[in-house]
């Protein structure tokens, strides 16, 4: 800043317009590892890591910083067939999560392929946009 405080400097305003950032949604099946990316594009723990399906339950967010990009990542719980009221909510946040995002990232396990699940939701997603 200069010395009236008010006007910036070139290099800020430079700097200002370099920044870029963007969302990145995680989406997939249950234990596809979303969570573990995310944390580990983050480098840190946001998100709970465990074998038990449907921990996730609402959006998460974790920023990846390179520079002056930034990247929101969204760990978004599981997408499965819904039987109860709780699984609707947590499939339509996956949803939800996917829809605001400038990027979607598809998981797929390695070693269950491509499930006639991932078809679907492969399918449902090409619609959606």
């Amino acid at each position: 800043m200069t010395d009236d405080a008010q006007t910036p400097t070139p290099e800020q305003i430079a700097a200002a317009q370099a920044t870029r950032a963007g969302f990145v949604a995680l989406i997939g099946e249950p234990n596809a590892g979303k969570s573990t990316l995310l944390n580990r594009m983050v480098g840190a723990k946001v998100s709970i890591v465990t074998h038990k399906v449907q921990t996730t339950r609402t959006r998460i967010r974790g920023v990846a910083m390179e520079g002056a990009a930034q990247i929101v990542f969204v760990d978004t719980p599981g997408i499965f067939r819904t039987k109860r009221r709780l699984d609707r909510a947590m499939v339509k946040a996956a949803w939800g999560g996917a829809t605001d995002a400038d990027v979607i990232v598809f998981l797929i396990e390695a070693h269950r392929g491509l499930t006639s699940l991932c078809t679907i939701c492969i399918h449902s997603a090409v619609a959606e946009i």
